[in-house]
């Protein structure tokens, strides 16, 4: 408890806070149409490819718009940026609430609730800003926790939109936007490592070969827990034939876990290493992932292995973000916008997989494997890129390279150490000396 204090101490906690609840009720906002998929697909009679692609339309629109957000916050600030896209949010779900009424009302409403989705870089940033070098991994795991705000989502959505109509949930979400507001405003204060740089600087990373390694690991730690969230209602729903409602919960159970363990997967990383953290991670959420595509028969069995893949994809999001600021400690909001565009859209690719595997194979085993497949395969390109980050910019394993004093510490006690050495290397030797004489 007491390095919790520390670790509190030595930032802003209450700019922390902020942007937890900032992300969090903006990820709740982004799966609206996820949490809601059954009432919408029976509203309109939808097919399973139909479905997939009504919930990547959210996931795939916040990928584009998270980029732009965060170049917009290197110019105005984290916290103005914060305070812009949540206006944006309540203007889009007041559309929402009045104008939605058919198929085609909803793609467009997933393309303006994608605005919600843009939040991830600038959160993580806002948060972790006046944190050192050293609790980074942990500031980012706790703004990151609020991706549970699915939780919100799941929970409370389908009963809502099953008691006053699906419609009415978006104009119910526009009102408690209002909370992440007042706080933000009144709570928030602009981290100090903000710098006016060039446009070229600010994309820098897009020229980098780690900025795509990045990218694509987080195709499958966060694009996987976005896309998974998104489609489990649905999934539930259709394979289990259980109520909306209890589709709702059982999602629930596993996103909680995702959400939860992603301040555990940046405290763990911040001491073995997020490279570390991100290989075991990738192999625990092929092997869960094949798994629940072999289990379609058992609710109990697909519940638990769901809720151990999420667990691990928290991880992977906490860890993967302990070494964004390690590697862009001068431009962490950008290069996390970017990597998130990225990430996010690898989300999109998992609700349109399992569409058309189930529509054209009768099965949802093939969205699975194929999710499973590029999780292996960005396992192997992790190892094979780890070798250059341990020579470069990060410690063995993914951890931080000791701070420069920390480092003239370590050397000041390395010196006097061996000056210490030496001083009793000449004491013995004189009195080795000394002796052979009186001889």
């Amino acid at each position: 408890m007491s390095k919790f204090s520390t670790f509190l101490r030595s930032g802003h906690w209450p700019t922390l806070a902020a942007s937890f609840l900032y992300f969090d009720f903006c990820f709740a906002v982004w799966v609206l149409n996820g949490a809601m998929g059954p009432f919408i697909s029976e509203s309109y009679g939808l097919t399973p490819a139909q479905k997939g692609f009504m919930l990547s339309v959210p996931i795939l629109a916040g990928a584009l718009m998270r980029f732009p957000l965060g170049v917009l916050s290197q110019y105005i600030g984290r916290k103005n940026a914060a305070m812009v896209e949540m206006t944006l949010i309540v203007a889009a779900l007041a559309f929402g609430f009045f104008f939605v009424d058919s198929y085609d009302g909803v793609l467009a409403m997933g393309v303006l609730l994608g605005i919600a989705g843009a939040s991830f870089g600038v959160a993580l940033s806002l948060g972790s800003g006046w944190f050192p070098p050293k609790y980074k991994g942990l500031a980012m795991g706790i703004a990151g926790a609020g991706n549970s705000g699915t939780v919100l989502a799941v929970l409370f959505a389908p009963p809502l939109a099953q008691a006053f109509g699906w419609q009415t949930v978006y104009g119910l979400a526009a009102l408690t936007m209002l909370l992440p507001m007042a706080v933000m405003w009144f709570a928030a204060k602009e981290p100090p490592d903000r710098e006016h740089q060039s446009f070229r600087e600010h994309i820098a990373c897009l020229f980098e070969k780690d900025g795509w390694a990045f990218s694509l690991i987080y195709i499958v730690t966060f694009g996987g827990f976005i896309g998974l969230s998104s489609f489990l209602p649905t999934y539930f729903h259709d394979q289990f034939k259980v109520t909306k409602i209890e589709a709702g919960q059982l999602t629930m159970l596993a996103t909680l876990m995702g959400s939860a363990v992603r301040v555990l997967g940046g405290y763990i990383s911040d001491r073995i290493g997020g490279i570390n953290t991100l290989s075991g991670v990738l192999m625990l959420v092929a092997a869960t992932l094949t798994m629940c595509g072999f289990a379609g028969s058992s609710l109990a069995l697909t519940t638990l292995l769901f809720m151990l893949c999420f667990a691990a994809l928290g991880a992977g999001n906490g860890a993967l973000f302990q070494l964004v600021p390690l590697r862009w400690p001068l431009t962490t909001a950008v290069a996390g916008s970017m990597i998130g565009e990225v990430g996010a859209l690898g989300g999109g690719f998992l609700p349109n997989a399992m569409g058309v595997s189930k529509q054209y194979a009768g099965t949802y085993l093939f969205g699975f494997l194929a999710f499973t497949a590029l999780a292996l395969l960005m396992l192997v390109m992790l190892r094979m890129v780890q070798i250059r980050w341990t020579r470069t910019w990060a410690e063995k394993g993914g951890r931080a390279k000791p701070a420069p004093a920390e480092a003239a510490h370590l050397g000041k006690n390395n010196s006097q150490t061996t000056s210490n050495t030496l001083n009793s290397s000449d004491t013995a030797s004189a009195a080795f000396h000394s002796a052979r004489g009186s001889r």
